[in-house]
C-alpha cells in the first residue's frame, strides 16, 4: 500500500483515496476479473450489472487490504447499498416549522 494512500485514509480523507489512480485502476481490474456481474446476485442466480467495487473488510477497519483483490468484490448498487446501511438509513431530526401543531 502507498504510503500517502494509507495516510489519507488515516486521516479520514477516503475521499482522496478513491480519487487515486491507485484505486481507479485496481478497481477496473476487480470490474473486469468480475464480468461486471454483482458478485452477491450471481451467487442466487440473478443477473445484475455489477457498478461498485465493494471492500469486503471495511477501507477504515483495515487500510492495509484496501487494494487487495482479495478483499475487493463487483457488487451492483443495491447489494452494495445492503452492505451499507448505515449510509441511507439514517434518522433525521425533524425540523422544527412553526408553533402550530395542527
Amino acid at each position: 500500500m502507498n504510503k500517502k494512500l494509507l495516510k489519507y485514509i488515516q486521516e479520514g480523507n477516503e475521499i482522496k483515496f478513491y480519487q487515486s489512480i491507485y484505486w481507479r485502476r485496481m478497481r477496473e481490474e476487480i470490474l473486469k476479473r468480475d464480468n461486471y456481474e454483482c458478485q452477491h446476485c450471481k451467487d442466487k442466480g440473478k443477473y445484475s450489472k455489477g457498478e461498485c467495487v465493494h471492500h469486503k473488510e471495511h477501507l477504515k477497519d483495515n487500510p492495509m487490504r484496501g487494494l487487495d483483490p482479495s478483499n475487493l468484490i463487483t457488487l451492483c448498487n443495491v447489494c452494495h447499498n445492503k452492505e451499507h446501511p448505515e449510509k441511507f438509513f439514517k434518522s433525521k431530526p425533524k425540523k422544527f416549522i412553526n408553533e402550530e401543531r395542527w
